[in-house]
Formats: C-alpha cells, sequence, structure tokens
C-alpha cells in the first residue's frame, strides 16, 4: 500500500488548476458556466475554425471541462483546436497547447505531453526569431518599440520555464530520471529558488529516495512569495504539509506522516473559509471568484492521504472513517476500493500484536488437562476466529468496516480495472474525472493491483465461508502473469484451504507442496529498481529509502514451514498420520533451515500434539 496522491509543486497555466473533489453548488455553476457555451457548439460540428472568436469559444469550453474533471471530453476539444492551430494568433495558441499539455498529464500520457512540449519550444523559437527580424527592419530608435521588445523577451523566458517545468513533471511521471535530472537544472536556472521549482526539485529527490534532501528542499521554498489561492487556485500551505506526509510516509515513520496530513487538512479548511466568508448569500456563494478557485478544496484527497497513514499504525476503523468519505467523490478509483476493503480485513483480524508480526503467542494452545497418569488428556483450545459471525443481521451494502461490506468493495475494485490495457483517452471521462488525483491506472499498475484484489477477495471469501468464490479467486490470483512470490504463496495456501473445505484433499496437498514456493518477496518494479541509476559515483541512495513492510512469512524457508504445518494438517484429515508426522518433523528437527519451533507461531505446535 501506499500514498497515491503525488507530490505536488508545478504552476498550472491560466485559467486552470489541480484535479479536486468538488461539492454539488459547485459542479452545477461550472455545469451552468459549461452549458452557456454549448448552446451552439459541438465538437463533432468543428469541421473549421476560420473564424477566431469561434476558436475562443472552444477554448473556454475545453477550459470549463477541465475545471469540471471531464478530461476526456476537454481533450477532444482541444485536440480539434490543435488541428486548426496554424492561423491562430501566437498567444492563443502557446494556450491552447499548455491546456493540452496540463490534460496530457493528468490523463498519464506524458510521451504526449513531451511531444507537445516539443512543438511548443518550436513555436516560442521561430517566434522569437520573426520578432528580432522585425526589429532589425524597423526602427530601433522607437522607445515603444524597445519597451515592447523587453516585454515580449519576459514572456518567452516565463513561457521557457513552465515548459521545463511541464517537463520534469512528465519526466516524473514516466520515472525517467536521468532525463529529469538535466531539466530540474534548467528550472532551477529559469525559474530559481521559487516555490514551484522548489517543490518540483523536492518530488525528484523524493523519487529517488533522498528522503532529507527532499525535506530541505522544501523548507527553503518561499511560501509568501506565492501569489495566492485565489490567483492560482492552489493553496502551497496545504501541499507544503502534504508533501512532508508523503515523504514521512516513504520513510516508514507513519506517526509523524499522519500529524503532517492533519495539519494540511487545518490548512484546506481555513482556505475553504475565507472563500466562503465573502458572501453572506448562499445563491451567490461562488459568484465573484476566479473558477480555479472552485477546484481549491483538497479534503478528499488529504482524507486519503490520512486514511493510508492510519492504516499502516494499526488504526483501520479511523482509517475506514477517512476513505469511505474520500470514496463518495472517488467512487470509480479502485484502489480507494481496495484499501477500504483492507479496512474492513484489518478491523475482523482477530488478532494479537504478536499474531500480527507473524509470531504469536504459544499461550492458550492448551485448554484444560483431564485425568491422571495414563488416562490423562490434553484439551486443545479451539479456533475461534474460525467460527467468527460477521453479519450480525444488518445488510452488506451498509458502509461500516465488516466483512461483508469488504467483499462489496473488492468486487467494485475488480469491476472499475480495465480488462486489458486502454488508451486513457478512449476511457470513459466520468471514469477520468473521479481518479484519485487524476490518476489513470498503467498497464503495470493494473495489473499489481488486481492481485492485490484477488488476493483479499479469497481471503474474504474464506472468512464468509464462500468456499467456491474463494477457489475462484485463489486460482485466477495463480494465473496472474505478474505474480509477486508473497501473494503466489498467499493464493497457494488460500486455494488449498478452500479445496480442504469442499472435501478435495488430494487437490489441495498439490498446491500445499513446499517447492511451490521459491520466491516470498512483494514486488518490486522496475521503475523502483532504477531509481538509483541516475546518480554519480560518489551518491549514494540514503539508508532511509522505501522500506518493505513487516509481513509473515519473512523468508522462504519460514513460508515452506507453513506449507508443511499445512500439508501435515492435510494428511492428518486423510488420517494418513506417518506422511503428517514426516511433514511435522521436517520442520521441527532442522532449524537451519526450515526454522525451529521457536520461531514458529503456536497453532503449529497443536498437530504435533494431536
Amino acid at each position: 500500500m501506499g500514498v497515491d496522491f503525488p507530490l505536488a509543486g508545478a504552476e498550472k497555466h491560466e485559467g486552470t488548476g489541480q484535479s479536486s473533489g468538488i461539492t454539488d453548488q459547485e459542479k452545477e455553476l461550472s455545469t451552468n458556466a459549461f452549458q452557456a457555451f454549448t448552446v451552439h457548439s459541438a465538437v463533432e460540428e468543428m469541421d473549421g475554425l476560420d473564424d477566431v472568436e469561434n476558436s475562443m469559444l472552444y477554448y473556454n469550453q475545453a477550459v470549463i471541462l477541465y475545471h469540471l474533471r471531464q478530461y476526456t471530453e476537454a481533450i477532444s476539444v482541444g485536440e480539434k483546436l490543435y488541428q486548426f492551430i496554424e492561423p491562430f494568433e501566437e498567444k492563443f495558441a502557446q494556450a491552447v497547447c499548455f491546456l493540452l499539455v496540463d490534460l496530457y498529464i493528468l490523463t498519464y500520457q506524458a510521451e504526449k505531453a513531451l511531444h507537445l512540449l516539443a512543438v511548443l519550444e518550436k513555436m516560442i523559437s521561430q517566434g522569437n526569431n520573426n520578432k528580432n527580424g522585425k526589429n532589425e527592419t524597423g526602427n530601433n530608435n522607437n522607445k515603444d518599440g524597445s519597451n515592447h521588445k523587453a516585454e515580449s523577451g519576459a514572456l518567452i523566458e516565463a513561457a521557457k520555464s513552465k515548459i521545463h517545468q511541464y517537463k520534469v513533471r512528465a519526466y516524473i511521471q514516466m520515472k525517467s530520471l536521468k532525463a529529469c535530472k538535466r531539466e530540474i537544472k534548467s528550472v532551477m536556472n529559469t525559474a530559481g529558488n521559487s516555490a514551484p521549482s522548489l517543490f518540483l526539485k523536492s518530488n525528484f529527490e523524493y523519487l529517488r529516495g533522498n528522503y532529507r534532501k527532499a525535506v530541505k528542499l522544501l523548507n527553503s521554498s518561499n511560501i509568501a512569495e506565492h501569489p495566492g489561492f485565489m490567483k492560482t487556485g492552489e493553496c502551497l500551505r496545504c501541499m507544503f504539509w502534504n508533501n512532508l506526509g508523503c515523504i514521512h510516509f516513504a520513510m516508514s515513520k507513519h506517526n509523524l506522516g499522519i500529524f503532517y496530513f492533519k495539519k494540511a487538512l487545518q490548512e484546506n479548511d481555513n482556505v475553504c473559509a475565507q472563500l466562503s466568508a465573502g458572501s453572506t448569500d448562499p445563491g451567490k456563494k461562488f459568484s465573484g471568484r476566479p473558477m480555479c478557485t472552485l477546484l481549491t478544496n483538497k479534503r478528499y484527497e488529504l482524507l486519503y492521504n490520512c486514511g493510508i497513514q492510519l492504516l499502516h499504525i494499526g488504526r483501520p476503523l479511523a482509517a475506514f472513517e477517512c476513505l469511505i468519505e474520500a470514496v463518495q467523490v472517488y467512487h470509480a478509483n479502485p484502489r480507494l476500493w481496495l484499501r477500504l476493503a483492507e479496512c474492513c480485513i484489518a478491523a475482523n483480524k482477530g488478532t494479537s500484536e504478536q499474531e500480527t508480526k507473524g509470531l504469536p503467542s504459544k499461550k492458550g494452545i492448551v485448554q484444560s488437562i483431564v485425568g491422571q497418569g495414563y488416562h490423562r488428556k490434553i484439551v486443545l483450545a479451539s479456533q475461534s476466529i474460525q467460527n467468527t459471525v460477521y453479519n450480525d443481521g444488518q445488510s452488506s451494502a451498509i458502509p461500516v468496516a465488516s466483512m461483508e461490506f469488504a467483499a462489496i468493495c473488492l468486487r467494485n475494485a475488480l469491476l472499475l480495472l480495465p480488462e486489458e490495457q486502454q488508451d486513457p483517452k478512449q476511457e470513459n471521462g466520468a471514469k477520468n474525472s473521479n481518479q484519485l488525483g487524476g490518476n489513470t491506472e498503467s498497464s503495470e499498475s493494473s495489473e499489481t493491483c488486481r492481485c492485490s484484489i484477488l488476493a483479499c477477495s479469497a481471503y474474504v471469501a474464506l472468512a464468509l465461508g464462500d468456499n467456491l468464490m474463494a477457489l475462484n479467486h485463489a486460482d485466477k490470483l495463480l494465473q496472474q502473469p505478474k505474480l509477486s512470490g508473497s501473494l503466489k504463496f498467499l493464493g497457494h495456501l488460500y486455494a488449498a484451504e478452500a479445496l480442504i473445505s469442499l472435501d478435495r484433499i488430494s487437490d489441495a496437498i498439490t498446491h500445499l507442496n513446499p517447492e511451490n514456493v521459491t520466491d516470498v518477496s512483494l514486488g518490486i518494479s522496475s521503475n523502483e529498481q532504477d531509481q538509483g541509476s541516475d546518480k554519480g559515483e560518489n551518491e549514494a541512495m540514503e539508508s532511509s529509502g522505501k522500506r518493505a513492510p513487516q509481513c509473515y512469512p519473512s523468508s522462504v524457508s519460514s513460508a515452506r514451514t507453513v506449507m508443511l504445518f499445512n500439508l501435515g494438517s492435510a494428511y492428518c484429515l486423510r488420517s494418513e498420520y506417518e506422511k503428517a508426522r514426516k511433514c511435522l518433523h521436517q520442520w521441527l528437527m532442522p532449524p537451519s533451515t526450515l526454522g525451529g519451533v521457536g520461531d514458529q507461531p503456536g497453532h503449529m505446535v497443536k498437530p504435533h500434539l494431536y
């Protein structure tokens, strides 16, 4: 699990802002404005744009669609405008291109954004050369001409700086850190130590694993110099605290992370209070405000981050409350539904602190001892967790942290994942508009998410006693092409448990073969593995890099021990006690390879006693 809201810190083009959850009133206001532009226009009717006024109309329509978070429709309008961009005035043509670049980055089409940025660079260079040629033929002594030239030069430099910033964002999205490192230098040269440039550099260092340096860069940014949310639609203080929370999350300092996210929520609430304080009439609450301020509220992204942090520090119920509020806006985000299901699972796990770390206490194995001497018998304690009744009579559709609701969340998550790789441009606009932070699942990310969802689905189905569904999910999990070692291990265990419950013990024994376990890694993407490749010879990755979560089993030998334990239990069910005894002896005798009994969970002692 991880925080899915990326580090912010890039200036937006004029008239736009970052995607965010918006209220119904804000959406209604934007929709009314959008309808005013679409009375006599449709994208399909854009056969020609000879009239400049019509092009302005379509551009404004695209900007409103952007603020409605309908990115696919906005891209359709913007790309139509781009087809007829040659006769446009230079400044307007640049505005269209910058809008499209922003939309491409929001929909994870970094390659298209980079192509358009190259066109923008060429456009600006040609425009500058044309102006220089006109100035040489004209009267260079004209005072107005020199002032105009200075203003034009400043605008060109500002546009170049913005291009470099967009390139950094695109390269960060592509995890191309070598190219990003070159562009970061250009950003620092053109924009100096401005807040956006420092935020971008901090994001870059964050991805490299240099967390202390990322924090240092954030602390050195001068937030007071920022124009403010009324001009940009962005609350920089909110971003600052959010970014600190993201960094400390990556450092596994989750209590500090939740502290910073709460600070970000406070800043966000203060900004929203200032925006609503300007008008006493609820009907005119949003009148007289720049459109970009409609997207200033970042409450739902921050609630998502708080939920993830709370889940990591062992507070699943508090995490559930945060995430269930965020899902009201980002209901088409499969990862959000997965996190909700994980909250439900953690809240109903019913294990001690030792068991969550993989080393449960052996106390309580023996319930009592009856009889004396030769007739002395040991009564083992029953595993009450297997007899837990999760449904207390209420509807499973009610959003409470129950296993029934977890099953619904996981079904939603599976339905929202694409069956195969799709072009983000072809996806439904409503889906894009509800992705958290404008995030559209890449193919690799979708496959990783699918594996986690299937593993959780199998676990929940077993807990609810739906063994056929559990077996179905486990089989699908084992068929996934990009399956981490740890999830493959769980897939075999869940499939075996379901098969045993279905009285198919022979099939279960096939899954419980210890040779099935060759790896228990959580799986690290190739992008993350290559993050340090751009470092110099004397520049090392910080020791406080991303840490793998502590999980059980922690090694292949421990995993095989679990397999042997379950295999012995399966043999017991078939009354093959000699085979069961051999399995138990394998993990009891050689502690150097399979781990001694002292390292094993307490319930593993029961078959040996039996």
